[in-house]
């Protein structure tokens, strides 16, 4: 797919996935904005979680994820850049879902286990995968599909197509 291309389809939306993909959007936007401001509330779950993980420059990693959770959480909810910002959420649920549950189930997390059985292993993955799992697929579904009939991406698409319109309907005098 050619540049110019890909950027028409990361932008110029479509407006026709069902009225019902705002409940997607709030889901999984009101996620992970709540996760970001969770990274500056408390340092167990931003820079003392990514430094357990092992990830570089976990002070800056956890403030850039944290930031960006809450300006791309709100960015979904309201449906604005919605593909453009689904892209970079599913790589950091991937992401995600490698550093925390291969360690899980090869019974190496440097995290705590779960509080009751099974805690490592195959059945603990997929337990406690859920909701990286359910992020990643909401955000995959709303690239694809886009971000619906209500959202500003939508409003937006409206709006150019009236001006379009108007400006071929204007006969010159």
């Amino acid at each position: 797919m050619e540049t110019g291309r890909l950027w028409r389809w990361l932008l110029d939306t479509p407006t026709d996935a069902p009225a019902a993909t705002i409940l997607l959007r709030l889901m999984a936007g009101s996620v992970f904005l709540w996760e970001g401001v969770l990274k500056f509330v408390y340092a167990n779950q931003g820079v003392g979680r990514f430094t357990k993980l092992g990830f570089p420059f976990p002070q800056a990693t956890a403030n850039f994820d944290g930031a960006f959770e809450i300006v791309g959480g709100l960015l979904v909810i309201t449906g604005f850049l919605t593909r453009l910002v689904s892209i970079p959420f599913v790589v950091e649920m991937l992401v995600a879902m490698l550093s925390t549950k291969i360690p899980l189930y090869l019974g190496t997390s440097p995290l705590p286990l779960p509080p009751s059985p099974p805690q490592v292993g195959f059945w603990a993955v997929l337990h406690e995968i859920r909701s990286e799992y359910a992020q990643l697929m909401t955000t995959g579904f709303l690239l694809l599909a886009g971000p619906g009939r209500w959202s500003l991406d939508a409003l937006l698409s409206r709006r150019r197509a009236e001006g379009v319109r108007g400006a071929c309907g204007a006969v010159p005098a």
